[in-house]
């Protein structure tokens, strides 16, 4: 682990010092906003990976408040500061916000290290339109491996103003759908509709005689049990699906519980700066057992289908691990589904408590039952922890991360502040039962009723999402489907199917963003 105090800066970028004035149109020191030009500037697409060219007509400093690839490391890394002399130029891989269209550079004088930066729970934007009170960062040497470009860290002071840079970028979409169908999260580096079409597929009830023991083109019946062959046979579907995105490794890990064999799929990229550092992804893939096994109509417990609880989980997992065994990471990246959630816990904490020798993790994101939620009618809940005490925000640097995240790339301001006031009026239990219309919701959550709480126990700083829990009349019910979601997910404004897609979208890419600032610098626990 990296020094804590160290740690919440190269991860935030913003977390002391309020300031203010900080932004301008005006020339400084020669430098204005046709001082720079930006290749392709009128094509440019939100939510991928894309080369962009930065070319000096004067002598400047850019700031990136973005993702981009460092050209020495190649790996990801959350911002820089360039400097370019006129008539030069700078090419960069940048990742620009996947649901946020208005995007900036900013200039100042060459050599410039002071910067201004916004609020953690306001975009670019809303800053450029308000006073200009935010924080401050400060260009330092690249601390990377065989990294080139400066670093960002919190700083103390903003170095004056700013000009802004504005454009615009677009979201690729596929051709093949509509807007009913979710064709605005339709594609970019990850997307919702591809995590709709996995869940689509896992519960999948179609009769199918050859394609498996549960009967159905799907993988059904997912609960433990040494007798349960749709059990094995998912396993060794989801083994195979992780395999087949080239990973470094897949283990499948086998351990006895009680009287029952449980199974942890897990896939591995070894990192190539700190490989016994794990950050850590994960998702329960069994469902709830059919103990007392009812029809629909009448109270019972247990489903065939579980879309909802965990399929939704596990194809984020899955989505999230197709692209980023792509990508070079310093840290070790595993990607887990998890066994036995439902009976207890028992394939995390058995996962938490055997790790090997030497090996820490250093953060870990959670999902489960997250998709009836914002954007349709109920409460999407980005839940933190461990939490120490209810009246005081104890992990500062998470909340302050997922805030971050969620009001500039995924441009939520005005959901989140809704949901700041619906946690402070009724706190979780409310927000996983009742109808809550554009509320998104970031606290530290009392309880830990999912895989997350097996890491907090042994000192791990948690990130995780769901939506509607208790209040969802099919939890842990045979109605537990694909059409249920869809059901839930319909509004007056839009399709059921529509939403679930932007949901997904939206959890998705979150969990992806904090994937990638924790690899850069993991959050620490500050309990």
């Amino acid at each position: 682990m990296r020094d804590s105090s160290q740690a919440i800066g190269l991860v935030l970028l913003m977390l002391f010092a309020s300031l203010s004035g900080c932004f301008g149109e005006a020339r400084s020191n020669g430098v204005d906003a046709t001082s720079l030009i930006v290749s392709n500037s009128d094509a440019l697409e939100a939510g991928m990976w894309q080369i962009i060219t930065l070319e000096a007509t004067d002598d400047l400093a850019v700031f990136i408040p973005y993702f981009i690839q460092d050209p020495g490391s190649m790996r990801a890394q959350n911002g820089t500061v360039l400097d370019i002399k006129s008539g030069e130029k700078a090419t960069v891989n940048i990742l620009l916000p996947p649901r946020n269209e208005e995007v900036f550079l900013f200039l100042g004088e060459i050599n410039r290290v002071n910067w201004p930066i916004r609020q953690a729970n306001e975009s670019w934007s809303t800053w450029l339109e308000g006073d200009g009170s935010g924080t401050a960062v400060e260009a330092v040497p690249n601390q990377d491996l065989n990294g080139q470009w400066p670093w960002l860290i919190a700083g103390t002071e903003t170095g004056g103003k700013v000009i802004p840079y504005p454009m615009k970028a677009e979201r690729p979409f596929r051709a093949d759908l509509d807007q009913d169908s979710g064709v605005g999260a339709s594609d970019g580096w990850v997307n919702g509709r591809d995590v709709y079409e996995w869940v689509d597929f896992i519960a999948d009830d179609t009769p199918c005689a050859t394609c498996g023991p549960d009967g159905a083109v799907g993988y059904l019946d997912r609960w433990i049990g040494n007798a349960n062959p749709s059990y094995e046979h998912a396993i060794v579907y989801f083994e195979g699906v992780m395999q087949g995105y080239g990973l470094d490794r897949v283990e499948v890990h086998r351990f006895q519980w009680n009287t029952a064999w449980a199974v942890n799929i897990c896939g591995y990229k070894d990192g190539s700066v700190y490989p016994d550092e794990w950050l850590i992804f994960g998702a329960h893939f069994d469902i709830a057992p059919p103990v007392a096994y009812t029809p629909v109509a009448l109270p019972g417990y247990g489903t065939r289908h579980g879309a909802y609880d965990n399929a939704a989980g596990s194809s984020m997992v899955l989505t999230t691990a197709s692209v980023l065994a792509e990508f070079d990471a310093r840290r070790t990246m595993v990607f887990c589904l998890w066994s036995s959630e439902e009976e207890g816990l028992w394939g995390s904490r058995s996962f938490a408590n055997d790790l090997p020798d030497g090996v820490t993790v250093s953060n870990y994101l959670n999902l489960d039952m997250a998709g009836v939620n914002y954007p349709g009618d109920y409460a999407l809940s980005v839940y933190l922890g461990p939490d120490g005490t209810q009246d005081a925000i104890d992990q500062a640097g998470m909340f302050h991360l997922a805030e971050w995240i969620g009001a500039d790339a995924l441009n939520l301001g005005y959901e989140m502040e809704r949901g700041r006031e619906a946690w402070l009026d009724g706190g979780e239990s409310p927000l996983w039962g009742d109808i809550y219309e554009d509320t998104v919701a970031i606290y530290e959550s009392p309880t830990a009723r999912s895989d997350h709480d097996s890491f907090q126990n042994i000192g791990v700083a948690t990130l995780g999402w769901n939506g509607l829990v208790d209040g969802y009349p099919c939890y842990h019910r045979e109605c537990d489907t694909m059409e249920t979601m869809i059901e839930y997910m319909g509004t007056d404004e839009s399709t059921g199917i529509n939403n679930l897609v932007h949901s997904w979208d939206i959890v998705t890419w979150w969990a992806v963003y904090a994937f990638l600032h924790m690899d850069q610098t993991p959050v620490p626990n500050e309990l």
